[in-house]
């Protein structure tokens, strides 16, 4: 009798072991490259509070957040390069796909934000990262426009706002690039985001106007809106030096458009939690650095106020963002298979 329980212990261990091995296999089979708009959210967040330390005089925690975004950096990055090991046709299935194929280009924003960090901590680091940067920006520009112009499966229903995030690595180009090489060049890359910006921009709005509404997952994205001329607007016055009229007009669009987006706040209430809800964090992050930089150069309280504002909705965003995601991995309610 003790040695029939004995193997139906271990008979039950095994099938435990295999269940878990075969679980394992499957979530990572499904670790979508969305989880790289996390690392976005949390080292634009880091760049947005150094900024607030430097302008506004808040504790420094900087460093802390930054450490924090480097190690999930490391441990996406980590789980992703092993899923492609194990299963390179998921990833090819990605790279292929009409909406997840514009997170791949997120990696160049992130190293593009990490230089902007570095700046004022370590040149030559901030200077590899810039270059790495926009190494990646480059290639997955041509990489991602040349499919888009040689397509035979995206329709009009596939675009959406996260569409942008293969263009707006170019606007951030210039912002440390002014300090590193040629200005040449970031006007280079600052034309490239710009001009594509306004066609994309056109796109997106006849479709949201004029074809069936944006799936609930997708929603969020709709906050990637005002992110593109909030960063133009950052670069545009590394690039020239000051505030131009041109520049008041870029930051004050973004400004309407986040107006525009916040007031649709029952939408964004309604709908459950998607890795998709992190599209919340980076362009808030990049009207709240902005703003703190019209701030900056023209000293008017009301822009004090204002980043003093965005800056705690940025915070509320983020807390419930990591507080979401960590209940949704608790309850494995992401890596799994999508329709």
């Amino acid at each position: 009798m003790r040695k029939k329980r004995g193997r139906k212990e271990v008979l039950k261990l095994e099938n435990l072991d295999s269940n878990f091995n075969l679980s394992s296999c499957i979530r990572l089979k499904n670790f979508s490259i969305s989880f790289i708009a996390i690392i976005l959210g949390l080292t634009g967040f880091a760049l947005a509070f150094l900024k607030a330390e430097t302008i506004l005089g808040l504790p420094l925690l900087s460093p802390y957040l930054l450490k924090f975004a480097v190690i999930m950096f490391g441990i996406v990055s980590i789980i992703y390069l092993t899923k492609l090991v194990f299963f390179p046709k998921e990833v090819k299935k990605e790279l292929s796909h009409p909406i997840k194929l514009n997170f791949f280009p997120i990696l160049a924003k992130i190293l593009l934000v990490l230089s902007i960090i570095f700046l004022g901590v370590n040149l030559m680091a901030s200077k590899y990262l810039w270059w790495a940067g926009v190494i990646v920006q480059f290639a997955f520009s041509i990489i991602i426009l040349s499919a888009w112009i040689s397509h035979k499966k995206f329709e009009i229903h596939h675009i959406n706002p996260a569409w942008f995030m293969p263009i707006v690595g170019n606007l951030i180009i210039p912002i440390a690039g002014i300090t590193h090489f040629s200005a040449e060049l970031s006007w280079f890359f600052f034309s490239i985001g710009i001009v594509w910006w306004l066609v994309l921009f056109v796109i997106i709005i006849n479709r949201i106007i004029f074809h069936g509404p944006i799936s609930d997952k997708l929603i969020p994205t709709t906050f990637i809106l005002f992110a593109p001329p909030a960063i133009a607007f950052i670069s545009y016055v590394k690039l020239t030096g000051g505030i131009t009229p041109f520049a008041k007009i870029l930051y004050y669009f973004a400004i309407f458009i986040f107006i525009l987006v916040m007031a649709q706040i029952k939408a964004f209430t309604r709908i459950k939690f998607y890795l998709s809800w992190w599209a919340y964090s980076f362009p808030v992050v990049a009207l709240t650095v902005a703003t703190l930089l019209m701030y900056h150069e023209t000293k008017l309280g009301f822009f004090k106020f204002f980043s003093w504002g965005l800056l705690i909705f940025l915070h509320i965003i983020m807390v419930l963002l990591i507080l979401k995601t960590a209940i949704a991995i608790k309850r494995k309610e992401i890596c799994i298979e999508e329709d």
